[in-house]
């Protein structure tokens, strides 16, 4: 993977078109600025129940946005990262389809896991009590086949989405086929999403268990034979984060979002810097996905026998989420929980720029620390452009993370990119991606709580970042030739507090 930042976008949200159109605007107005772009799925169909995230069929393209051709052709310009939806199929795929015509006689048969097959002696309340659920209410859904037979689907997500058997032989056979597509096209990393959900044992909770890390490590090997790099998405406890991380190529770091609006909304990088300390050194860094802002990553570990603490205390995270929703105005609220459907119980409905309040100088701030941290950066396609609350979308689809799911025209994009804003943030994104000292060693400074110290050094070559918390002001500096020069679009001079580096002292 490529030492530069990334994109995530939907192909239909930006810019209004598919595959070439996004290809036109990255050789276009945002040429240089990504090694790599994270597709949201493309596959058929790109609008069902979750929004794309349950495909009918996984290796076909869906005909609106594209072919596999220009997925090729966009390879051949960037790296291109693609979902494995490695937990469920859609209730409309051909396989769910046999099954439900053919029943036991389908080849399908234990495919889709049904609530005998996770709890052959039966369940009993205290077994379904345990089950880590990400939404209200029990995995289950209960459906009658095409061919008469009532039976109890396990659902972790959505009733149209059906959880299969990762183990089964056309579990095996379906995965592979998604991964040779990949492959065959040019992709040059998989994603695995959903795989915490993927194995399921009685009297456990379901979620991210020993066998877990074993298929995710197995799955792994697979998608590295094909030549695929692996990047695991999983909201947990951080702890978890550090174990699965020694298993996979790549792991997201959802801990830097919550914590960094932590940082700034409570003028402290107490939490942030002790995460900095532990945190996996193969993580890609994001403020903001096209999910919500993620506030279990942060929180403690209560469904453990036990329990293990969070990175913050549980009665700030409250006022954390609270702190979003004055900030927002109230939209993050409308977006979030109960308020709105397809719901998670442990994210914040909110664009990033609306979380802080649409104040640009505290966005840049957050974006120049996440460029900062080891790992890779991503950037949201709203992000990118600094975008609100879609409460238009919103009312219209009644589904709360659609707040941060904008269609893009491709003249509101043009408008974006003169945004003074939008101008200084693709200015760091060319600094993280040219400077050479990023290439480097990094170090952190041994500081007070509310400052944050992070530099690169490669040679002679440095690039350095000093956050103020407690004054909500930051400085970068960085070498050109032998001199060292001042981002131009901070408002800030270096704090006036001493900091310790490692080597000696800078003011």
């Amino acid at each position: 993977m490529k030492n530069q930042v990334q994109l995530i976008t939907y192909v239909d949200r930006l810019g209004g078109g598919g595959l070439s159109e996004l290809e036109t605007l990255l050789a276009g107005p945002l040429a240089g600025l990504f090694g790599a772009v994270h597709l949201l799925p493309f596959f058929k169909p790109i609008d069902g129940a979750d929004a794309g995230f349950d495909p009918i069929e996984h290796t076909s393209v869906d005909e609106r946005v594209g072919t596999w051709a220009e997925v090729r052709s966009l390879s051949s310009r960037i790296d291109v990262m693609a979902d494995v939806i490695v937990n469920h199929m859609s209730c409309e795929s051909p396989q769910f389809r046999d099954y439900s015509r053919r029943g036991r006689r389908s080849q399908y048969d234990g495919l889709f896991l049904t609530l005998d097959a996770v709890f052959p002696d039966g369940a009993t309340e205290r077994g379904l009590a345990s089950i880590y659920r990400p939404r209200p209410g029990l995995p289950l859904t209960p459906m009658t086949l095409e061919n008469g037979e009532r039976r109890i689907l396990w659902t972790t997500f959505t009733a149209r989405q059906i959880d299969i058997d990762v183990h089964h032989p056309q579990g095996r056979a379906y995965l592979r086929r998604i991964l040779e597509a990949f492959s065959a096209n040019g992709i040059r990393i998989a994603r695995l999403d959903a795989v915490g959900y993927a194995i399921k044992r009685p009297g456990t909770s379901c979620f991210m268990l020993p066998e877990t890390c074993e298929f995710i490590a197995e799955f792994g090997a697979l998608a590295r034979s094909l030549g695929l790099e692996v990047l695991v998405e999983v909201h947990s406890h951080y702890l978890r984060q550090l174990q699965i991380a020694a298993h996979v190529d790549w792991v997201y770091d959802f801990a830097l979002p919550p914590l960094l609006l932590h940082a700034i909304f409570f003028r402290t990088g107490r939490y942030l810097k002790e995460w900095l300390t532990i945190r996996p050194a193969n993580s890609l860094t994001v403020l903001d996905t096209h999910d919500g802002i993620g506030v279990i990553d942060i929180g403690a570990d209560a469904g453990e026998p036990q329990p293990q603490p969070g990175l913050a205390p549980a009665e700030e995270l409250e006022r954390l989420i609270e702190t979003i929703h004055v900030r927002s105005h109230g939209e993050s609220r409308r977006a979030t929980g109960a308020a709105a459907s397809n719901l998670d119980l442990y994210q914040v409905n909110c664009t990033f720029y609306d979380a802080l309040g649409r104040d640009d100088q505290q966005y840049l701030l957050a974006r120049a620390v996440q460029f900062f941290l080891p790992g890779i950066p991503q950037v949201y396609y709203v992000g990118l452009l600094a975008g609100g609350n879609d409460m238009e979308l919103l009312a219209r689809t009644g589904s709360g993370r659609d707040i941060n799911r904008h269609y893009f025209r491709r003249e509101e994009i043009d408008t974006a990119l003169e945004r003074p804003v939008v101008r200084d943030l693709l200015s760091l994104i060319r600094l993280r991606n040219e400077h050479p000292a990023f290439s480097g060693a990094f170090e952190a400074g041994r500081s007070g709580d509310e400052i944050l110290a992070l530099r690169w050094r490669a040679g002679a070559e440095r690039a350095e970042l000093l956050v103020d918390f407690a004054q909500s002001r930051w400085s970068l500096r960085y070498t050109v030739g032998d001199v060292l020069r001042e981002f131009a679009s901070a408002t800030c001079p270096a704090s006036s507090h001493e900091l310790v580096w490692p080597e000696g002292r800078v003011n």
